[in-house]
């Protein structure tokens, strides 16, 4: 039985906090001084030995042109007013391994550890020593926005003076983020039908129709995201172009004054490089370069590239689609063969109107003969069209701007419903599973949109080893990597081999993540490790993970009452100060309602208002609770006494029906492998660590991970699951638990 003595939340005794609060990554308080005591972990697949980035001598005098990383590295925590901590330290020096060895690294790198500044000082270092820009890529734009707005500019003034120049950075994103000066002015089809839309969501659209052109007047960058309040997609869309529907800069009578090549530009000239996953999977896996010329690319919230890259390789094909490529070539072709596509459309239409949705795995014969017909409309219409031009622009040298225009519009439109009508027929075309490469599905119709079939591939790690890691070295970063204690289920998902041979085996556990691998291309494949540099906070004196092993495991229909009841008495507890994180907006609304009139603490639910307003409330005050689900389980940074309370309402394993995951988790078992494990087990866990990491964000922080499933401490999976969680003190007893958070909210208050 777990002694009281080792309960952390006993606040009588606070002398193991160190530092002041602080956030995570890289200025201020971050950087506050750490613990002597924290060590690099050591039991990891692949971790790396922290000697082997130990500094290594100098072999001519040309190397010391530039200072060490460790000399800019203190530069820069000086420069920001913060304080060096040892895994920051240790993570700059791995980083700075990769670049030199070509080789690529995986960092798991705790809240606090201010892992930007690790990787950004030695990834100047070498951008102005090779001469060459070196990407950042996030998942977020709070990320971006974070890099560019405030750490990049407070660490190039802090650098500027020991190096050669002020390091130089930009953000660079999708054509499609940018306002067009072209298309605000030229004829050019719309995109969408309006008879699809609610009539007040057409004037609505019409408001901010209005809103997008008087700032088009004034914007110095197009950036969408600098117009707030932001505009849905369908006002956007008409003045914006894909890369695919863009004239060229050569051709556009804009092109001299362009917002996408002005931005382009200047990213070819800097230093650093700020993407998201989306762009940065494009220029690796497309002929044309987006992004300019690079050898280095570092990921942040690397947990989250494999779904991005995935979204950017997803295709769809539905009636909105062909109506758009219908309404696009009418006026180019004779309308004979334009009123084919839409036969075909409309024939496409009533089909998956009727069928139910979800994942096919055969396809049947009527699908197969309307996709066909589709397919082939849609190549009658391109030949129709005649020749696209040397450049693939759409017409000849002396074509008007506006027709130009026209012409790639209609290409573009054309070329994606016909290629994902063939890439749908083409994925049913294996002799068995282990043969099959995608995996198609019908999501079903919205109150927004009617039903669109999708078409995804079973796996990335192919195209990521090929086309990203192959040529570049690549930093991989986040606080949650190491799932179950180990960097090998991201890999795989990566497309990374096992780690650099030197470094130790692989640890046992409970259940080793299998997953899918093609057999090697041939081509030879760099070197990577994994690396744990820990977290400044001492987890096991700071929060408590509670696993409500009394409870009974959850259904499928709804918040059992006993759930209701543990939620009610940990928010008394509490004194509110809860972030509620729920596996489906359902669970998170059923419990709202149910405790909004059985408390007396105010409580918010997602959907109630904007996130990022919702957020900002439970922030400022500490009585509320936040409920809500996935955009809280990795968004959500609340330093402070307004939370010390994560409750998890379930292990949050993907739905037995997602398409995308069943396919996944079927197909690594039907090649040997074990499926559950390496796609769902591997989701929950991933998810957990970012739900759990939501509770410790500064050094002062303390409270308590509720986890309601007792799954998590009795199923055969729990140990690969609570190894991927942050080491806190672990205990099964209510009692405690509740006298824990009772003696924090006295202490807060």
């Amino acid at each position: 039985m777990l002694d009281d003595s080792l309960n952390p939340m006993d606040t009588s005794d606070t002398s193991h906090i160190s530092g002041t609060s602080g956030t995570v990554d890289a200025t201020g308080p971050a950087y506050d001084a750490l613990d002597d005591h924290e060590e690099l972990s050591g039991d990891l697949p692949g971790d790396a030995d922290e000697d082997a980035f130990e500094d290594e001598p100098e072999e001519d005098e040309e190397e010391e042109e530039l200072p060490s990383v460790e000399q800019l590295l203190g530069a820069a925590v000086e420069g920001v007013g913060g304080a060096e901590r040892p895994g920051q330290v240790k993570m700059a020096q791995a980083v700075r391994h990769a670049i030199e060895n070509d080789e690529h690294v995986a960092v798991q790198a705790g809240t606090g550890t201010g892992k930007s500044l690790a990787y950004l000082v030695p990834a100047i270092r070498h951008a102005i020593e090779s001469d060459s820009a070196v990407v950042v890529s996030t998942a977020t734009i709070a990320l971006q926005r974070q890099l560019v707005d405030r750490d990049l500019p407070r660490l190039s003034e802090a650098l500027a003076d020991y190096l050669p120049h002020e390091p130089q950075f930009a953000i660079l994103k999708g054509r499609r983020n940018y306002l067009c000066r072209y298309k605000v002015t030229a004829a050019w089809p719309e995109d969408e039908d309006e008879q699809l839309f609610d009539p007040r969501e057409v004037s609505a659209t019409g408001r901010m129709v209005q809103r997008i052109q008087d700032w088009a007047e004034e914007t110095e960058t197009g950036d969408r995201d600098e117009l707030v309040p932001g505009v849905n997609e369908q006002a956007w869309r008409q003045f914006s172009v894909s890369a695919r529907e863009c004239l060229g800069a050569q051709r556009c009578p804009s092109g001299a004054e362009c917002f996408a090549e002005r931005a382009r530009e200047r990213a070819g000239k800097v230093d650093v490089v700020v993407t998201n996953h989306a762009l940065l999977a494009i220029d690796a896996m497309e002929e044309f370069a987006v992004l300019p010329e690079h050898d280095v690319v570092i990921v942040d919230e690397a947990h989250e590239l494999v779904d991005r890259v995935t979204s950017v390789v997803t295709d769809e094909l539905s009636e909105i689609s062909v109506s758009t490529a219908v309404r696009r070539v009418g006026r180019l072709i004779e309308q004979a063969v334009a009123d084919r596509l839409q036969e075909a459309g409309e024939d496409l239409k009533a089909l998956l109107a009727a069928a139910p949705p979800g994942r096919i795995d055969q396809i049947p014969q009527v699908l197969g003969m309307t996709l066909s017909l589709v397919r082939d409309a849609a190549w009658a219409c391109i030949t129709a069209m005649g020749p696209r031009g040397g450049d693939m622009w759409g017409g000849g040298k002396n074509d008007d701007p506006e027709k130009a225009g026209q012409r790639k519009a209609a290409f573009t439109a054309l070329d994606e419903v016909h290629d994902t009508a063939v890439r749908i027929l083409e994925a049913f075309g294996g002799d068995s599973e282990v043969d099959r490469a995608e995996v198609v599905w019908l999501d079903g119709a919205t109150d927004r949109r009617p039903p669109v079939l999708r078409v995804a591939p079973l796996s990335v790690g192919g195209m990521l080893r090929d086309k990203l890691f192959a040529d570049r070295t690549v930093i991989l970063t986040s606080a949650t990597l190491a799932l179950g204690g180990t960097f090998d289920g991201m890999a795989r998902q990566w497309g990374l081999g096992p780690a650099r041979a030197e470094q130790a085996a692989p640890a046992e556990t409970e259940q080793k993540p299998d997953t899918q691998q093609k057999p090697d291309s041939g081509q030879k494949r760099k070197p990577w490790i994994g690396l744990d540099v820990g977290s400044p906070f001492d987890h096991a004196r700071s929060g408590i993970l509670y696993i409500a092993k009394h409870l009974p495991q959850p259904g499928r229909d709804g918040l059992p009452k006993e759930y209701l009841d543990e939620i009610a008495e940990l928010i008394e507890a509490a004194g509110g100060r809860t972030l509620g994180l729920f596996s489906s907006m359902r669970a998170a609304k059923a419990a709202t309602e149910a405790l909004r009139d059985r408390l007396g603490t105010p409580m918010l639910c997602q959907g109630d208002d904007s996130t990022s307003l919702l957020v900002k409330q439970f922030a400022e005050d500490p009585a509320t609770c936040l409920f809500g689900t996935l955009s809280l389980w990795q968004g959500v940074d609340v330093p402070g006494p307004s939370l010390s309370l994560v409750i998890i309402d379930r292990v949050p394993f993907p739905r037995p029906d997602d398409p995308l995951a069943s396919a996944r988790q079927r197909h690594i078992a039907a090649r040997g492998g074990n499926g559950f494990m390496a796609v769902a087990a591997t989701h929950a866990a991933l998810l957990l660590a970012q739900g759990a990491g939501r509770l410790l964000r500064s050094q002062n922080d303390k409270g308590v991970v509720a986890v309601l499933d007792p799954r998590l401490a009795t199923a055969r999976y729990g140990g690969f699951l609570r190894d991927s969680l942050p080491p806190f003190w672990t205990t099964s007893d209510p009692q405690k638990v509740r006298a824990a958070l009772r003696r924090l909210t006295s202490t807060a208050s």
